[in-house]
C-alpha cells in the first residue's frame, strides 16, 4: 500500500493551474513550490487526462454551431485561397 500523500488535493490542485496558467515551464513552477518537476508533470498529465473529452461524446448545441461556424470559414477561406493562387499565376506571366 502506498504512503498516503503528504500534498493535500487542494494544493495539487492550485499547483495544476499555476503550471497551466503560467508562461514558466513545469520545472520552474516545481521549484517555485518547492516540489519535485517529475511529481507536478504527473499532477498535470492526470488533470489533462481527466479533462479530455471522451471519444464518442455528443457535442453541445454551442460546439456544434461553433463548429458549423468554423466550417463555413474555412470553405470561405479555401476559396479566396484559390482565387489568390490564379491571380498571382496570372500577374506572374504578364510580361510587363
Amino acid at each position: 500500500m502506498a504512503p498516503p500523500s503528504k500534498y493535500s488535493p487542494e494544493f495539487r490542485e492550485e499547483a495544476v493551474q499555476i503550471a497551466l496558467r503560467s508562461s514558466k515551464t513545469i520545472s520552474e513552477v516545481a521549484r517555485d513550490l518547492e516540489l519535485n518537476p517529475e511529481t507536478l508533470r504527473g499532477w498535470v498529465k492526470k488533470y489533462q487526462k481527466q479533462q479530455e473529452p471522451t471519444p464518442d461524446a455528443e457535442l453541445t448545441v454551442s460546439e456544434r454551431s461553433r463548429l458549423k461556424e468554423l466550417e463555413r470559414r474555412n470553405r470561405e477561406l479555401e476559396m479566396e485561397n484559390s482565387f489568390l493562387k490564379k491571380c498571382a499565376a496570372y500577374f506572374a506571366k504578364d510580361p510587363r
